[in-house]
């Protein structure tokens, strides 16, 4: 195995069980729908659980089909990572974290729900009245990723980072 997949795997087993264990100690402690104030008039614990996609799209499907879908979405896109992983050239540091941090917050998420049906959000961040949507680590580390991704490709000069070694 290479050091890139070394790493790859670490990260992934970090940003897992980092979602999973809070999600876990979130479930365990709190009831659906309690909020416990952090930083007032910005962040709170809030547990809720989503069953739609982000932003609770699909949320009012049913259940028969969304969740068949969703996971089958979040193995697809899972999938896809890999291949983009695999075609990264080890120097490629940048967009490996990127993608890793994406694939380890689709993983936490679909672990949810294959387990539960739903996916387990806690961190609820607002302004007054105004709440962004709750979310979880898993997410987070999605978003980070995302971000990353996008500075690195804006940065990369010459041709297509996923184009991979030559053979």
């Amino acid at each position: 195995m290479s050091g890139k997949w070394k790493t790859i795997g670490a990260w992934l087993a970090v940003i897992v069980f980092l979602d999973q264990l809070t999600k876990i100690i979130v479930d365990r402690t709190m009831t659906l729908h309690q909020s416990i104030p952090i930083i007032e008039w910005l962040f709170n614990l809030t547990y809720t659980r989503n069953p739609g996609a982000a932003f609770g799209i699909f949320a009012g499907s049913a259940e028969i089909f969304r969740r068949p879908f969703l996971i089958l979405v979040s193995i697809l896109a899972s999938g896809f990572i890999v291949t983009l992983l695999r075609r990264l050239s080890d120097s490629e540091k940048g967009l490996i974290t990127a993608l890793t941090f994406v694939l380890g917050g689709a993983i936490g998420n679909l672990i949810d729900r294959v387990f539960y049906g739903e996916v387990i959000d806690f961190l609820d961040l607002y302004w007054r009245n105004y709440h962004w949507p709750v979310f979880n680590i898993a997410d987070s580390c999605i978003t980070i990723g995302v971000a990353i991704a996008l500075i690195c490709l804006y940065k990369h000069e010459g041709g297509d980072p996923f184009a991979g070694p030559q053979r």
